[in-house]
């Protein structure tokens, strides 16, 4: 009985971790098209099929398009955050080639609490 409950504990433990993990902060500040980083900065393309480590991340194949609304800065400056479709998330930077550029200034931003929210299984999951 001892060694049930032990091994569930170690899977908690274990199922926590990794919750914690896929929802830590990638960086604290980003760059925006406006101060509300509603506006799509850019359109890109997929230069090579993506497939993210976790909910957070935008998947896609070579050749889609994505709009661009925000991209990490200072800490992470690889990870833009984008739209394909119904999908949004974040991608590396070298994935994609940029087409068409909207946003000729961009604005430096602190990220919120909600900008790193992984959806997952219809559970919002926060840091």
């Amino acid at each position: 009985m001892s060694r049930i409950l032990d091994q569930r504990i170690l899977f908690l433990v274990i199922s926590f971790s990794a919750s914690v993990q896929s929802t830590k902060v990638l960086s604290e500040w980003k760059k925006c098209g406006d101060p509300e980083c509603e506006k799509a900065m850019s359109r890109v393309q997929a230069t090579t099929d993506y497939l993210g480590p976790d909910c957070r991340y935008l998947n896609f194949k070579t050749g889609e398009e994505i709009m661009v609304y925000s991209k990490l800065s200072r800490k992470n400056e690889n990870l833009w955050t984008g739209s394909k479709g119904k999908d949004f998330g974040y991608f590396p930077r070298d994935a994609v080639k940029v087409e068409e550029v909207f946003i000729g200034e961009e604005v430096e931003v602190l990220t919120k609490e909600t900008d790193f929210l992984c959806l997952h299984e219809d559970k919002n999951v926060f840091e």
